[in-house]
């Protein structure tokens, strides 16, 4: 799962840097700069590999116009994120639209080469073939060999063997890389007709010493491919060593065990033949190679002249047939009701989606044998990730009406309270005189520019300079002040004296006063400018606010009609997608039921046989 997972996140952060400059790319992509917002949203999302949400959230974007600064770099990213889901059409679209002429040759011809893999690995041959054409001169060497390996199946899986030889004769080194290309070598070779020249290729293989688990997987197919063409050739005893070769505890091991019997069959030993059917007897009755070898058993005990043994093992493997097929037709029938995929997902978080998904467990029970063998098949693996996906989709619509359920009561409790304000806000502004407060700051506009000119330095005096200014004026009018005597003209010196101070005073701070008033009237006026500017944005809000909410109460109240036209289709398509698994699932049980049949009738014939011929005997011997 990983790998898988590792490609398309290799594949997008290839596309994230397609788009910068070439110089850039060759000389190491620069950081990327999150300009938008809700660009950066999405690939929070990618790079914790929540692709879905990662998915919806672009096309929000992209549908609202939010991401004006990554608009080359949120489509291809776009493209990657379809690929997780297999929307690989959708994908080379964007991909043939974006990486035409507009970006570095390395970085397209890398793009194509992953498409092709991806393609290959889902089945869609055209299109993979299509993707490696598209590939230039450029390409890295160790992808380039990958892309070689690549051509060499497209040719193989298409039937143009001698292309495929040509390619891969080519082949030079000595990298892992190499090995595969002497199997696609041999096994092309074989199918061509040309058996001796395959059986050089593959023996060498066969007799590699691998140091992984990939290689010994691949020298463990190459002996059993070589096996079984030297035993089509007629070549018995030649196919023998192989054969031998391949391990017992492998995967391959079942076909080697039943061919190496069919190679001492074939020079009528046997004695020995039986060694390793007798092995197989014990394994799994599902793989196709122990239900042959129940059948070889018996028809070695017959030649041996074993002919009891071989009844009884006739009869056992009838007996035993007989119990798969019922079995099988119970599995059918599990299967035809729809519930053996409600337990795939039972147990099964739904927290990953997409093109990497694989299931980790198997579910319980006696049909469990069987799906093991199901989930071996390609086609029926990629349909239940598709179901799977269309599940998550299903439960995704789900919660998406719950959340417009509260998202309509929110809107409901905010309309509600706009409702309960409003009279309170109106109210409030009818008690606001603003024309009343700019007809008084324009009065003081007037007043202070009549002071100025008059220089009426008494008019900017505080409250207790004024009291001082009265209080010597009422002095100067003191009676006592007139008469002639000498502490009258005293007393009146020293009240014209502190007179001017004060005017001193308040003529030397006059200019300072005024400029600090008329300061404090400018911020006034421009207070007022602010509160009628407030003033308009709140009738404005106030004449808005309901076309606002009828708007919102539209988009939100219209998408429980959409949610339910899509939870429809979606479950159609699921409903779709779980007929086509049945009858996957069901063909593929079919027909290892008709291949019990049919064994089951050659066993039965076989049995008449033994039985006509041990009631010939008796006949004779009477």
């Amino acid at each position: 799962m990983r790998h898988r997972s590792s490609i398309v996140v290799a594949l997008c952060l290839l596309l994230i840097a397609a788009v910068q400059p070439v110089q850039a790319a060759k000389d190491g992509p620069d950081p990327i700069v999150v300009k938008d917002p809700h660009y950066g949203e999405v690939l929070f999302y990618f790079y914790q590999e929540d692709y879905f949400p990662a998915i919806v959230r672009l096309l929000a974007a992209q549908d609202q116009s939010r991401l004006d600064e990554h608009l080359d770099q949120a489509e291809l990213l776009l493209g990657g994120l379809f690929l997780s889901y297999g929307h690989h059409l959708e994908a080379a679209k964007i991909f043939e639209r974006l990486l035409a002429d507009n970006v570095d040759t390395e970085i397209r011809d890398r793009t194509w080469f992953f498409l092709a893999k991806i393609w290959l690995q889902r089945g869609y041959i055209d299109e993979s073939q299509k993707a490696l054409s598209s590939l230039s001169d450029n390409l890295p060497e160790n992808l380039w060999r990958e892309a070689q390996m690549l051509q060499s199946q497209l040719y193989i899986n298409s039937g143009q063997y001698d292309r495929a030889i040509a390619l891969l004769q080519e082949w030079k080194g000595k990298t892992e890389w190499a090995s595969y290309a002497k199997f696609n070598l041999g096994v092309a070779l074989v199918r061509s007709g040309h058996v001796d020249a395959a059986a050089l290729i593959l023996d060498e293989l066969g007799d590699l010493n691998p140091f992984n688990d990939e290689l010994t997987s691949l020298r463990d197919k190459a002996n059993l491919a070589l096996g079984y063409s030297l035993l089509q050739d007629g070549q018995p005893l030649a196919a023998k060593e192989p054969l031998q070769r391949v391990r017992l505890e492998g995967p391959f091991s079942n076909k080697a065990l039943l061919g190496v019997g069919w190679a001492d069959a074939e020079v009528e030993n046997y004695r020995r033949a039986l060694v390793p059917w007798m092995e197989l007897r014990g394994r799994d009755l599902l793989d196709s190679a122990v239900q042959e070898s129940m059948l070889a058993i018996p028809y070695a005990l017959a030649k041996l002249d074993s002919i009891s043994q071989a009844a009884d093992h006739y009869l056992n493997a009838i007996e035993a047939f007989y119990e798969e097929i019922n079995r099988i037709d119970h599995t059918i029938g599990f299967i035809e009701s729809g519930e053996i995929f409600e337990e795939f997902l039972a147990d099964d978080p739904l927290d990953s989606t997409g093109w990497y998904w694989r299931l980790e467990e198997l579910p319980e029970g006696p049909e469990a044998r069987y799906l093991y063998h199901l989930l071996a098949t390609h086609e029926f693996q990629e349909g239940l990730k598709n179901y799977r996906d269309l599940y998550y989709l299903h439960d995704n619509l789900d919660q998406w009406q719950e959340s417009v359920g509260v998202y309509a009561n929110m809107l409901e409790t905010r309309l509600q309270a706009y409702n309960e304000r409003l009279p309170r806000v109106e109210a409030a502004l009818a008690r606001a005189d603003l024309d009343g407060m700019v007809d008084r700051k324009l009065e003081f506009d007037s007043l202070l520019n009549d002071i100025e000119q008059s220089n009426d330095w008494l008019a900017l005096a505080t409250k207790r300079e004024f009291e001082m200014w009265g209080e010597i004026a009422g002095l100067e009018n003191t009676p006592a002040l007139v008469a002639n005597i000498p502490e009258a003209d005293e007393v009146s010196d020293k009240i014209l004296l502190l007179k001017g101070v004060l005017q001193w005073r308040l003529e030397r701070d006059f200019k300072d006063r005024l400029w600090r008033i008329r300061r404090d009237v400018r911020k006034t006026g421009e207070a007022l400018v602010e509160t009628q500017r407030s003033r308009r944005q709140i009738d404005d809000t106030m004449r808005n606010e309901p076309l606002r909410f009828e708007d919102l109460s539209s988009r939100v109240y219209g998408l429980g009609p959409r949610l339910d036209g899509m939870k429809l289709r979606v479950g159609e398509t699921l409903a779709e997608q779980r007929s086509f698994l049945q009858s996957i699932a069901v063909g593929e049980l079919q027909a290892q039921k008709q291949r019990l049949d049919i064994y089951t009738v050659q066993a039965r014939f076989a049995l008449a046989a033994i039985y006509d011929l041990a009631a010939t005997v008796g006949e004779a011997g009477e």
